[in-house]
């Protein structure tokens, strides 16, 4: 959807030259855009992904034609702070699992689908919602797909044309292929949801409320994930770059 045409609540917003959309209610404008069957993707920012973006042409484009992008990280709100935008923190999980919840509740929506993580992960996380949701329909494929399985797996999206599809593969790696793939189930809702499988299937746990509450997500991640460490050099340097936009110094876009 071009920006002009998107509703006044979710006109965009910069942040360090890539667009946020600012509303009250993500899921609500998300749910009745699957029950119009007008396809969307969502894009759930962090600070890492604002910074690879101002490295990576090609991934700002991506954000830049997605048809929502979310306050996920508690930077990118934040920053939104220091020029009056009073936003609360929407992580993709959350947005992801309120999604499944209406599909789970009016099989109108449509089935889903989950792409991405170790084999046997997306299962377990399906049989999970499964059990929540008894007439949920979710179909899975793992990540680790060899290049000439690729064709096969893409003809099955094709032909089952999901109401909802959620794929974890990582940033920026799941942005490009939602991008490229779209065109496969253009009336679908396509959301790149990281490790959000692995949560599910309880693989992996997401960090206590305090953490959450307190802006401090990203350090239960790298209790969990130290090799994580080099990336997480991108949040200071964020922070850096967000306080001298503030200052005028840089252009905001």
């Amino acid at each position: 959807m071009p920006q002009s045409d998107l509703p006044q609540e979710l006109q965009p917003f910069a942040v360090l030259g890539v667009p946020v959309h600012l509303t009250s209610d993500y899921l609500g404008w998300l749910v009745s855009q699957a029950a119009q069957k007008r396809g969307c993707h969502v894009v759930t920012l962090n600070a890492e992904m604002t910074m690879q973006a101002g490295q990576n042409p090609q991934l700002a484009e991506v954000v830049q034609r997605a048809e929502l992008v979310i306050p996920d990280g508690s930077g990118i709100v934040l920053y939104l702070k220091l020029y009056g935008k009073q936003v609360e923190r929407r992580p993709g999980i959350e947005l992801a699992e309120g999604m499944l919840q209406a599909f789970g509740k009016s099989q109108k929506l449509g089935t889903v689908f989950f792409y991405g993580g170790q084999p046997g992960v997306t299962d377990a996380a399906a049989t999970v919602w499964q059990q929540q949701f008894p007439g949920l329909m979710i179909n899975t494929q793992h990540g680790y797909l060899k290049p000439e399985e690729q064709f096969g797996f893409e003809q099955q999206l094709k032909d089952l044309q999901p109401g909802l599809i959620l794929v974890g593969l990582g940033v920026p790696r799941q942005e490009f292929w939602i991008a490229e793939r779209r065109h496969l189930c253009p009336d679908s809702i396509w959301i790149g949801v990281g490790g959000s499988f692995d949560i599910w299937a309880g693989t992996k746990t997401r960090a206590p409320e305090f953490f959450r509450k307190n802006h401090l997500e990203w350090l239960y991640r790298l209790y969990q994930e130290p090799w994580r460490w080099k990336r997480m050099l991108a949040l200071p340097h964020f922070a850096w770059r967000s306080l001298l936009y503030r200052a005028g110094i840089g252009n905001r876009k």
